[in-house]
């Protein structure tokens, strides 16, 4: 019986990519020294899955940035704004798509489906000369096969990355990416025919985007594509990869059926509705490649339950054609959990992270092939026992709150238009006020001190000075930069999610459970094990000294109940929504004692909402209810004078943006710089906005620097379609990733905008 992983984390047990990128684009390092990082990781990764006993191991799954960006230089659809040159795409070009440079900045980056991972997003028109331009598949597959081992070199396939690309800039939104289908494929067809030139006899095509609710014309561009490669594709054995959701029935008959195809993919975690589709018919002599290892979440499998399953199938597809597989890449978990030392034993036993689920796979693969590890199902099985009955996991004052939220819509009682008068009253702001979103640049010193208080190498008291320090430090900047409402920059937070889980019970933590958000940003999720309760205030004394500092209003800063739920590993063993309840009442508890402590704005971020919306459009409106009101929940007790705010960032929110004003916060900071002000598209076409509302005027994860004008000319656009009362002037997003020297000039100049647009406002009337 075989086995098969569809892809796995790239940055290294201990982020050394991470560091190598960021050592690169300091300059502190060459090309060269990255690229060694780099094959030393892969070397490592192909090794320790051949070790494993994995027979389907991939290669082009390592990436520098993101795979649909490698695809992206692959098709040579560089926008001519890079300055590219026609030839093999080198890490300038790469780099400057993926973070701009200075006289250009980056493309848009948006969310991988409903994930916590990012991509860069392609730009294509009817202009576009796609051309060969990036042999990274043909030459990851050719350096494991000099290693001794052979692997399945996996591309971006050709409809989801025309899916997942946008009109580019000067091209008309409603041009039909999916009509550049026969531009593409000639490409496709040399990268298949190096492969096959190079020894390779399988490759994967991930068609992430056939879990999604699709029109008929674009489910049959997979016909017409597959039909075109096929005689390219003769003589290999080619798997199309889906993970995330279940395939819809129409989906699933047309993937089926497509030509030259050797085997199929499911997620079989989160699209078990599949299994049914399988069972009512799955095509004679096809390989089944069934993700039953859940490739996003670090629980360990239930192997008996994942067995029964498989023989199952097996009874379907026959015994030779069934392969064991993740539901999708490793990429979304934590690499192994050899490295985290002093995590709890027995939450510990509970846990497989991507090391752990190679494992995992070739267990369930040998068992089905008669050669059963008694010992390690055994152990499995009294791990999902002793989580079962843990007494950790349950709280029952916990859950009695949270079925005693059922019946109320947790509204406040006034309207916004109200509460803004009140508030205006009460904070005194010019028109187009200015903020920040919460955190300032963390330096090496910053990271050295709370490193060092973690590891009990300074005292509590040392460690408060230092912060108070830092905390003062990033105030009187906001004061000289005369910015109108403050934040303290969060210097005692390494992590938004992380600093509010260690404070609650119910979650676990862990050293090195890094995983990729983009680029080198790497992120270290909670786990969310058990009950959900905050036993004592997690942010006041902060935000209290920070407001002691100054006579401007100072943000409270807090991470909302739908972020920290979706930024988690979250439990598996009750339904989503009742986790989210349970950490919005205790953020609730954090919202009315930072009021009672003279905090008169209070940002409680809600980042990830929209990345939690099902890829299902039937089920959006019951995770938008719940998910709403979560957020709801979290300030309803607040006085109107009390401002409360929220930020999104990196997605699509124009179908959500009903969803958005139902939140009923009093101002909104949004992203919308990087991703062409598709954002402002909403309010031309007739959406009406009576909250605050600050739509970013400039990109944080890039270096560059935008000017005053440039900003004045975002703010400018905004002022076309909102009124000029409920407007905000702020960055896109934290600066934590950035350098000072790159944040003072940027604030600088989104400041100066604000100020010469109130003067040129204010001699208008």
């Amino acid at each position: 019986m075989a086995s098969h992983i569809v892809g796995y984390p790239r940055m290294g047990p201990k982020r050394e990519l991470k560091f190598a990128l960021e050592s690169f684009w300091d300059g502190k390092s060459s090309a060269e020294d990255l690229e060694k990082v780099a094959a030393d990781l892969r070397s490592s990764i192909w090794k320790q899955m051949a070790d494993a006993g994995i027979k389907y191991i991939p290669s082009n799954t390592f990436s520098y940035y993101d795979q649909v960006l490698d695809t992206t230089a692959m098709l040579g659809a560089v926008p001519p704004v890079y300055g590219w040159s026609g030839n093999e795409i080198g890490f300038d070009t790469y780099f400057s798509m993926a973070r701009g440079n200075a006289s250009a900045p980056a493309m848009e980056m948006t969310k991988w489906f409903d994930t916590n991972y990012h991509y860069i997003v392609p730009e294509l028109g009817p202009d576009v000369n796609f051309s060969y331009a990036s042999h990274k598949a043909v030459n990851e597959y050719k350096e494991a096969k000099a290693l001794g081992v052979e692997t399945v070199p996996v591309l971006v396939g050709p409809v989801s990355y025309l899916l997942l690309s946008k009109p580019a800039k000067g091209v008309d939104k409603t041009f039909p990416l999916i009509s550049l289908l026969g531009k593409i494929l000639p490409v496709y067809k040399e990268v298949v025919s190096e492969l096959k030139a190079a020894g390779a006899s399988w490759i994967q095509f991930d068609e992430p985007t056939l879990v999604t609710d699709l029109e008929s014309l674009k489910l049959k561009a997979f016909s017409e594509a597959y039909s075109e490669l096929e005689s390219a594709l003769s003589g290999l054995n080619v798997i199309i990869e889906t993970y995330f959701a279940d395939v819809p029935a129409e989906a699933y008959h047309i993937l089926t059926s497509l030509k030259g195809v050797s085997g199929f993919g499911f997620d079989l975690v989160r699209g078990t509705k599949t299994l049914d589709l399988i069972k009512g018919g799955f095509p004679t002599g096809k390989y089944l490649f069934a993700g039953v290892v859940d490739g996003r979440n670090i629980w360990a499998n239930d192997l008996a339950s994942s067995l029964a399953t498989l023989e199952s199938l097996e009874a379907v597809v026959g015994k030779d054609k069934l392969v064991v597989s993740t539901s999708c890449s490793l990429l979304h978990t934590a690499v192994d959990l050899v490295n985290e030392p002093k995590l709890d034993n027995e939450i510990k036993s509970w846990l497989a992270f991507a090391a752990q689920k190679v494992v995992e796979v070739n267990a369930l693969a040998k068992a089905l092939s008669g050669q059963k590890d008694e010992e390690f199902f055994s152990a499995n099985a009294a791990a999902q026992a002793s989580r079962k009955s843990s007494p950790r996991v349950t709280n029952e004052a916990v859950q009695k709150a949270a079925t005693a939220l059922k019946g109320s819509d947790h509204r406040r009682a006034t309207n916004v238009s109200a509460r803004l008068d009140a508030q205006q009253k009460k904070l005194n702001l010019p028109i187009l006020p200015t903020t920040t979103i919460g955190s300032f640049p963390q330096t090496l010193e910053l990271r050295r001190v709370r490193r060092e208080y973690k590891a009990k190498k300074i005292s509590e008291e040392d460690y408060i000075s230092a912060i108070k320090e830092e905390i003062n430090k990033v105030v009187k900047l906001q004061e000289e930069l005369d910015i109108d409402v403050l934040v303290h920059g969060e210097p005692e937070r390494n992590d938004m999610v992380e600093y509010f889980g260690e404070q609650l019970s119910g979650f676990a933590f862990t050293a090195n459970g890094w995983v990729q958000s983009y680029g080198s940003r790497c992120v270290k999720p909670p786990i969310i094990y058990g009950d959900v309760s905050r036993p004592k205030p997690m942010t006041v004394f902060w935000s209290s000294t920070a407001q002691s500092m100054t006579s401007r209003p100072m943000k409270g800063m807090l991470t909302g109940p739908v972020t920290i739920l979706n930024w988690s590993f979250v439990r598996n063993d009750q339904p989503r929504f009742e986790t989210c309840y349970q950490i919005a009442l205790a953020i609730k508890d954090e919202v009315e004692d930072l009021e009672k402590a003279g905090i008169n704005v209070i940002q409680i971020d809600e980042a990830a909402l929209r990345e939690g919306v099902p890829l299902r459009k039937s089920e959006h409106a019951f995770y938008l209810d719940w998910a709403v009101h979560s957020f709801r929940i979290t300030n309803c007790g607040v006085q109107d004078t009390t401002q409360i705010h929220t930020h999104m960032c990196y997605s699509n929110f124009n179908d959500i943006i009903h969803s958005i004003i139902d939140m009923d916060a009093d101002v909104i900071t949004i992203e919308n710089s990087r991703s062409d002000e598709k954002l402002l598209s909403v309010f031309r076409e007739g959406v009406k906005y009576g909250a605050g509302i600050g739509p970013g005027v400039y990109d944080i994860h890039s270096p560059r620097i935008p000017s005053t004008e440039e900003i004045a000319d975002r703010v400018n656009k905004m002022l076309a379609v909102l009124e000029t009362n409920i407007l905000w002037v702020n960055p896109d997003c934290g600066l934590k990733t950035r350098k000072y020297a790159e944040v003072k000039p940027a604030l600088q100049n989104m400041v100066s905008a604000a100020k010469l647009l109130r003067t040129q406002l204010a001699s208008a009337k």
